[in-house]
Parts: structure tokens; sequence; C-alpha cells
């Protein structure tokens, strides 16, 4: 499937969204996406529906502040943020409300969603292993596990225990492996470390391709962002790193979604229903997943072609919502085993 285009993704309209032109209105999206990765999306939900869509976007703390801040008075009638940790501090504070969609429900698989009915998956991000192409044989590895092992110790790069990313990642280890056996992971990936953990996901991919390290861990959707880059040297950098799909023979590769939900002081929430049903149709599903180099929730939609050259992979299923849970033992886990 070639990457849909903005023009293709304007010709889209269906009957449901159609019929509520009469009802016309506007809602206002808090979202933690950069504008021009959901812009084009909200831009045909408009020309479809009528509902003009305003936006405001920022990081996903300083909107979660300002809808706590704001309160009953907020204007903000949906919230759109990254990983499922933020998803739950979100349901945690109590500023989200019941979505009531059998159409997302229907759509999304359960494992996706939020509990409570509070949030839905909108696409899914895989946070894999990234080894250089010249110097690891990508039989050497297996799973998560390897990180810690000592036979890549100096060789492994990876954010610092702050990035919400690694915080999910081992809050899964901890579901799947238990305390004691997360933690001494831990303290052996710390004593692996090639650099202090240090940049975003695209620098932990850079020091691979540029010899500080052999392993790293990141978001594929950066590493899509390298491949498609304006730079000459960020696709030379990209290409001398392949994507190794971590324990396909156990529990899968762990994965992370953005989400989205309905405010609790939302004063347009038929409206703001038809957007998230809008945004989970096949149609923007396809768009929407490809525009941001992450896959679709709905298994019935077919994955960018830049996405399907990675690789198919086991995803890891467990719920969304246990990452959240698990989130405040994974911090101190990690600060307990020095990871900075």
């Amino acid at each position: 499937m070639r990457l849909l285009t903005v023009a293709v993704i304007t010709t889209l309209v269906t009957t449901s969204f159609a019929s509520s032109l009469a009802s016309a209105a506007s809602i206002n999206l808090y979202s933690a996406r950069k504008e021009a990765l959901i812009k084009p999306m909200l831009e045909q939900f408009t020309a479809t529906t009528g509902i003009e869509v305003r936006l405001l976007t920022g990081s996903g703390d300083a909107l979660l502040a300002r809808l706590q801040n704001e309160g009953a008075n907020t204007p903000a009638d949906l919230f759109l943020t990254v990983d499922a940790g933020n998803l739950h501090r979100a349901a945690q504070a109590g500023v989200f409300q019941p979505l009531a969609s059998t159409v997302a429900q229907a759509a999304v698989p359960h494992y996706l969603q939020g509990d409570n009915d509070l949030w839905v998956g909108l696409s899914v991000r895989a946070r894999p292993l990234f080894y250089a192409i010249d110097r690891v044989d990508p039989s050497q590895l297996t799973g998560y596990a390897d990180l810690a092992s000592s036979s890549w110790k100096g060789n492994v790069c990876i954010r610092s225990s702050d990035n919400i990313y690694n915080q999910s990642l081992v809050g899964a280890l901890l579901a799947h492996w238990g305390e004691a056996a997360t933690e001494s992971w831990a303290g052996g990936l710390v004593n692996n470390f090639a650099k202090p953990p240090v940049g975003g996901d695209r620098d932990q991919i850079l020091a691979v391709a540029n010899g500080m390290c052999d392993i790293a861990v990141a978001n594929t959707y950066y590493y899509g962002l390298m491949q498609a880059s304006d730079d000459p040297s960020v696709r030379a950098a990209a290409a001398k790193v392949a994507i190794f799909w971590p324990d396909q023979a156990t529990t899968g590769t762990h994965i992370n979604v953005s989400g989205i939900g309905l405010t609790r002081y939302g004063k347009n929430t038929d409206q703001a229903r038809q957007l998230v049903e809008f945004l989970l149709s096949a149609e923007a599903q396809a768009w929407y997943a490809a525009s941001n180099n992450e896959y679709p929730v709905r298994n019935d939609v077919s994955w960018s072609e830049r996405l399907q050259n990675w690789g198919s992979f086991k995803p890891d299923q467990l719920p969304m919502t246990v990452l959240g849970e698990n989130n405040a033992a994974a911090v101190r886990l990690m600060n307990r085993a020095g990871w900075r």
C-alpha cells in the first residue's frame, strides 16, 4: 500500500458523517501530537461534516496540567496524547468521561483501549531493538533480555529513565517477569551502557550508525523519519542500521499507542465523538498511521509500504492500561538500578 496523500484523503466522504452537516458546530481538541501529524485529517473531517475543529498543540504534560487547571471551565472537548502512561495519568487525573461509542469499541482491539471506556488508541508504535548491520549478526539476539547480557557490555544505547517510552517498556517487563527479574535486568542494562543515556530515540539510532554502540532501543517511527529525511547523511545513517523484533517466540515486541478521549467537561460531546469515530474509519486510519510511520489500531487496515518493508512481527498484547498502572513501580525500579 502506498503512502496516502492529503489529496487522496480529501476525497473521503461517508454517509454517517455527511448526515451530521445539519448539526454542525465547533469542537476543541488539545493534542500532544504536532499539528502536521493530525491537521490534514481534521480539515477533512470539517469538510465532510461542517464541524470546525479548533486545535491546540503542546506537550502532553503541559496540556494535562492545563486541563486540570481549567477544570469545568475548559474549552477542550477532546484530549489526544501519546503513550499509555500519559493516558493513564490523564484518566487518573479525572479529565476524561466515558467515550460511549460502539463504533470505537468494535474497531479497536480491547487491549488498545483504556479502562472504563475512558480513551481509545488511534495508532500503534513499536519499540524494538536496532542493530549495526556490519557488526551484529541478528542470530545473536533473542529479545529484551539480551540488553543485560555481559556479551553486550559497553555496547547498548538507550534514552534516560525520565523518558515515558522507557518507563512503559519497563512497566511491561514488570508484568511479564516480575520485580526481582526486571530489576536485575535493569542493573545489567545500566552496566552495558555505551554512553550516558542522553538524547532522543534518533540519537540512539545515530549512535549505532556512528559506531558508538552496537544495539539501541527506539520507537520505529523515528527510524521511519530518518529513512525519509531530506538530509542524505541521515538517510545514510539509517541504512547502516536494521530492526530486530524482540521476543517473537514468547511475549512479543513491546508496543504502545497514541490515544484520544472525551474531556470530562466537554460541551460538544456528540460532535467530539463523531471526530473519534472518523479517525477510526479505515481510510483515516490508513492515512494517519502512514503519515506518522506508525501502525493502525484496526486489524483490517493495511500497513504503509515503509512499514511492510520492515517486516511483520508479533506484538505484545499486554493491555495498555497495565503500562500506566505499573509506571510508578517502573520509575522506582529504574532509579534503584542507577538508570538516570
